[in-house]
């Protein structure tokens, strides 16, 4: 278990294999971003994307996914206040394979049981860059046991 005085800035990780399926970014879309380029591969074809893309959103949710089951799944996180600098660098498309690399860039004390932490998070398909965010994160403090 690690806790926010184990964290230490300049502190990554690489983790993660998660394959997008055209059936996922369909019935994602289907229920949240229902726009033609997410829901419809004839009506994408036709779009500036050329083909089926996932929702940005998506991309956030499977981001997400990842950092649970490899990331947060050993630490003591006690969840998050938000995100800064969300981009969604490039589309995702069926049966590309994301991977998360993190990065912690700031630390600092929030109250005697938490510590908040800044995680610079980057999710990449095929070595290109597809959603870049730092996570504002909760870390319990192991002082506070």
């Amino acid at each position: 278990m690690e806790y926010f005085e184990d964290l230490t800035v300049g502190d990554t990780d690489a983790f993660g294999s998660y394959e997008v399926t055209a059936a996922e970014i369909t019935d994602f879309a289907e229920r949240y971003d229902p726009q033609p380029f997410h829901t419809d591969p004839e009506a994408a074809a036709d779009s500036p994307f050329g083909g089926l893309v996932a929702s940005g959103w998506h991309t956030a949710a499977m981001t997400m996914r990842l950092l649970v089951d490899n990331h947060l799944a050993d630490g003591a996180a006690r969840g998050a206040l938000g995100v800064d600098e969300l981009r969604w660098r490039r589309p995702v498309r069926p049966d590309d394979e994301l991977t998360v690399t993190t990065e912690i860039v700031d630390k600092d004390d929030w109250d005697d049981e938490s510590g908040l932490v800044s995680v610079a998070v980057t999710t990449e398909a095929g070595g290109e860059e597809v959603l870049s965010m730092v996570a504002l994160v909760l870390y319990e403090r192991r002082s506070h046991l």
